[in-house]
């Protein structure tokens, strides 16, 4: 199986170990690590994670 291309959030501070990072997993999954905990992946699919960063983007008092 072919290494995974991680992608960092657009947030991710200077290159640090505190970054949301996101890769392509198999058929409609999507998988998701932090930098700080790289072994750590957790999966879903691709209408649940865009339902989630909808529903952030839209309730912008979940991020204070």
């Amino acid at each position: 199986m072919p290494e995974r291309e991680w992608q960092r959030s657009s947030y991710c501070a200077g290159g640090g170990n505190n970054c949301v990072e996101i890769a392509a997993g198999n058929a409609n999954r999507i998988v998701l690590r932090e930098s700080e905990s790289p072994t750590v992946v957790i999966s879903t699919n691709r209408a649940a994670l865009r339902a989630l960063v909808r529903g952030v983007k839209d309730d912008k008092s979940a991020l204070i």
